[in-house]
């Protein structure tokens, strides 16, 4: 007798990975088919706010088990029939135009048959208990003026049950998706290409959390927190420390804080926190330089630590302008957040910040001279990181640093890295992007600031240049590194024209400064 035909082999089981990236690409394809939807800015803030949703009601679950072991009552920040579990969880459920009107219309027929406000009027209306701030607050800020774009109900049923597949509260699954999703944000942050606004690349933000160290006790600020990165990077570093309970209810309640401008990476950069495990995130969504004067900033508002990519290239408005000093002012993004971080750090040694800038503030003069002679003056800037071209890539080629200070200035002397090219390369790129392995040195350095061909220092007597009537003119902090050999400039002639047009510009500038003191005089 013959043998028996092989049973045919079973598929190999997937990892929680490949089925959650398979939710992922389904629910993205689904969405690819609605005309409403005409891009990944309509995209993603729709399975964001999806996801959003079920992830609130699997924490709820959660909590709610546990105030019943130890018998204590549960308020639902969510009520019936608007929690995911009443209107969503049921692949049978309400689908089609009902969807879409339950969804969106201020008042509509609800599934449990009765008449009401939709989910989003419902969401928006939500208030904090007893006065207080909660998860409540949260969820109304995020659909505050949230729309759904999708036309088809039936499409939207699909992704709703390809959702309901995805459990939030099994830990694999949530530290799967919080990958997954960091992938989503550079895809939006891709697809958006606002001026000014860059996706800070997850090899700095670790560097820069790392070497400012926050401690458990200590507050972080992020002013410009975008879709959430800093913030998330320092919940880890900071969970990292939690021993008691104590310190878990310190880091949920007492630890982190941001603010963001627009409503998108809001939206991104809450569901982004949550999925780190940051439960009710604080985070301000408004411009925060257009919040109060800087001299107003008092000490109830100065943090240990702020941590941020501060928009740069933009400009800002008159209205906002005018709450820094006359002499101050400009219109410059990434000078008007520095004066801010200066003021928002705690004094006497107690605050500390590492900021992303501009390649042109280092060497700008102008208001960029004398933000830099305060902090020279005021904070100890103790080291400057020179990132290599093509860090940011592809949205800027500008190249760009890291400042770190703290108050327990003045500065007397100033350290500086400069971050090689990859190796075999002029440049990074989107594809070939810096990694946190490739700054191991610098870290290695950190501490000892020994001597390194990569290294040097620069004393700060000097950099402050001023008139003879001692007023700031120039401070270079474009300083150099005197270990290296002249570089080869690789630009082109175009590039290199642009460069001389732009330092040209900043010349005449200063110059217009200069002759409009000298109009005054007269």
């Amino acid at each position: 007798m013959g043998r028996p035909p092989a049973k045919p082999r079973a598929a190999a089981p997937q990892t929680t990975a490949q089925r959650l990236d398979s939710i992922v690409k389904s629910a993205r394809k689904i969405m690819r088919k609605d005309k409403g939807l005409s891009g990944e800015l309509d995209r993603l803030p729709l399975l964001t706010w999806v996801l959003f949703l079920k992830f609130i009601d699997d924490m709820e679950r959660i909590h709610e088990d546990e105030a019943k072991l130890r018998g204590q009552p549960f308020h639902s920040a969510i009520e019936p029939p608007y929690r995911w579990r009443d209107w969503a969880a049921r692949r049978d459920g309400i689908t089609g135009p009902d969807l879409i009107r339950f969804i969106a219309a201020e008042e509509t027929l609800r599934p449990d048959g009765t008449t009401g406000l939709g989910l989003f009027a419902t969401l928006r209306s939500l208030r904090g208990r007893n006065g207080g701030r909660d998860r409540r607050d949260v969820i109304a800020t995020v659909f505050a003026e949230m729309n759904n774009r999708m036309e088809s109900g039936y499409l939207l049923r699909d992704i709703v049950n390809l959702v309901d597949a995805i459990h939030f509260n099994a830990s694999e699954e949530i530290h799967t998706l919080s990958r997954l999703y960091e992938g989503l944000l550079r895809e939006m942050r891709d697809a958006a290409g606002d001026s000014g606004e860059f996706y800070t690349p997850r090899a700095i933000v670790r560097f820069m959390v790392a070497v400012t160290n926050p401690r458990l006790g200590e507050t972080v600020l992020d002013p410009a927190c975008g879709t959430g990165g800093f913030l998330a990077e320092a919940y880890e570093h900071l969970k990292a420390q939690v021993r008691t309970t104590a310190h878990r209810e310190r880091l949920q309640t007492a630890s982190l804080s941001g603010h963001e401008a627009k409503r998108l990476p809001y939206l991104l950069a809450q569901m982004n926190l949550l999925l780190h495990g940051l439960e009710s995130p604080d985070i301000t969504l408004g411009n925060t330089l257009s919040r109060q004067r800087l001299t107003e900033i008092g000490e109830r508002d100065r943090v240990n630590v702020i941590l941020t990519n501060p928009p740069f290239g933009g400009e800002e408005e008159t209205g906002i302008q005018s709450n820094f000093p006359d002499d101050r002012r400009t219109s410059e993004t990434a000078l008007l957040f520095l004066q801010l971080i200066m003021r928002r750090l705690k004094r006497n040694g107690k605050g500390r910040a590492a900021v992303v800038v501009p390649n042109g503030t280092l060497f700008e003069g102008g208001v960029a001279a004398r933000v830099k002679a305060d902090l020279l003056r005021d904070f100890n800037l103790h080291t400057v990181l020179r990132l290599p071209d093509g860090v940011f890539a592809p949205y800027t080629d500008i190249p760009t640093n890291v400042l770190f200070f703290d108050t327990t200035g003045p500065t007397h002397e100033i350290c500086f890295w400069q971050q090689p090219a990859p190796e075999g390369r002029r440049k990074y790129t989107k594809t070939l992007a810096l990694q946190f392995e490739e700054l191991a040195d610098c870290v290695g350095w950190w501490t000892t600031r020994g001597d390194d061909p990569r290294a040097w220092r620069v004393p700060a007597d000097g950099l402050i240049q001023t008139d003879s009537d001692g007023r700031v003119v120039a401070v270079n902090l474009d300083i150099q590194n005197p270990n290296a050999r002249e570089a080869e400039d690789h630009r082109t002639p175009t590039d290199i024209l642009a460069g001389i047009v732009a330092r040209e510009q900043q010349v005449l500038d200063l110059l217009r400064e200069i002759e409009a003191l000298v109009a005054e005089r007269v």
